[in-house]
């Protein structure tokens, strides 16, 4: 493959004119972020936040407003798509359907004038790649979803771009599929090395792809980080509720002991990781996923069950704690004690699952 390539945006805004009110809004307002060569980085967000607008950007499709974009060094503000070393996988796979998966495929060698040979060689690679082969003289209306799917891959990969970008590839795909091609984009990526940039806001997907996720809110970036980082350190309410699920537990920070604190929740003093922004004395909210509360008949929070349903891998519970409801996975419940709707139980929390926010 060519030299992997790193894509820098430099306070980067788009401003778009609202159809109804005739009003400029910023579709993507002064962002700033560095992907590094041979990454796989994924813009998450809800519809509307402006992942799309920064992908065409990166594209050429759309130009910004203010701000630079940088491919490995070099800016290419001013160079049309065709001229950057970027291809684009598209949500509507965007294949010819008058042409065959190998003339699909060699359309953008040919429109770089290489001999028959080079090109044939080239298709060739690149379907056994995506596990196309001899399915060369198909045509692509022959082709289910997903494989329409691996032959816009193996277009966009054929030409040899230093970045690679998704713009929603597996929506028009169903869920077992999307899973089975998530997986394929992820193998490809990594036995190429090219650096990638995905556009979803399918957060399971952001998830199981990503080195880093960004996630974006109005236009804006909420948080930067590894798919780790962002599900146990979300920065705000935003970023946790949107990855993943999440329980919301307002309390009061009573002491701060070196790293740990002490946090008043229902009448009740819990020792967690201490805040950084917190002083002592002001109310905060913890975020606790699902699998990290742990009911039981001892612990540290009295709670009641308000539901409780048996899902195989896990028990599924609703409890009250006070008024505050909170949802808990517990996984492997064969061996453990089942509580019903009614009961009264037990709260605590698994060591370092929780977050001040």
């Amino acid at each position: 493959m060519s030299n992997k390539k790193g894509v820098k945006l430099q306070s980067v805004s788009k401003i778009y004119e609202d159809p109804k009110t005739k009003k400029p809004f910023y579709a993507v307002k002064d962002i700033s972020l560095d992907i590094q060569p041979g990454a796989f980085v994924t813009l998450l967000g809800p519809s509307g936040c402006g992942k799309t607008t920064t992908l065409r950007m990166i594209a050429g499709f759309e130009s910004p407003d203010s701000g630079e974009i940088y491919l490995g060094g070099e800016a290419i503000n001013a160079l049309t798509p065709n001229k950057r070393d970027t291809a684009m996988v598209f949500q509507s796979y965007a294949l010819f359907p008058h042409y065959n998966v190998f003339d699909n495929v060699a359309y953008g060698l040919k429109l770089r004038k290489m001999t028959k040979d080079e090109i044939h060689r080239k298709v060739m690679d690149i379907l056994e790649l995506v596990e196309m082969t001899g399915m060369e003289s198909r045509m692509t209306n022959q082709l289910s979803g997903g494989q329409q799917q691996r032959v816009a891959l193996a277009r966009a990969l054929v030409v040899e771009p230093s970045v690679l970008l998704f713009d929603e590839p597996l929506s028009n795909l169903d869920a077992k599929l999307r899973v089975t091609m998530r997986t394929e984009i992820r193998r490809i990526q990594q036995t190429l090395g090219i650096t990638a940039v995905y556009v979803t806001h399918d957060q399971s997907e952001a998830m199981s792809l990503s080195d880093q996720i960004i996630i974006m809110y109005k236009g804006e970036i909420a948080q930067m980080g590894t798919p780790r980082e962002i599900y146990y350190q979300p920065s705000d309410e935003f970023v946790a509720d949107f990855i993943g699920e999440a329980n919301f537990i307002n309390g009061r920070i009573k002491e701060i002991k070196g790293d740990n604190c002490l946090m008043e929740i229902a009448g009740h003093t819990l020792t967690l990781p201490s805040p950084k922004k917190h002083p002592v004395g002001s109310s905060c909210r913890m975020v606790a996923r699902p699998e990290a509360v742990l009911i039981g008949k001892e612990g540290v929070l009295p709670c009641r069950v308000t539901l409780s349903c048996f899902m195989g891998a896990y028990h599924f519970y609703h409890v009250m704690l006070e008024d505050t409801l909170i949802k808990i996975t517990d996984y492997c419940p064969v061996n453990k004690h089942t509580f019903q709707a009614g009961d009264e139980a037990w709260l605590h929390f698994e060591d370092n699952c929780v977050h001040i926010l």
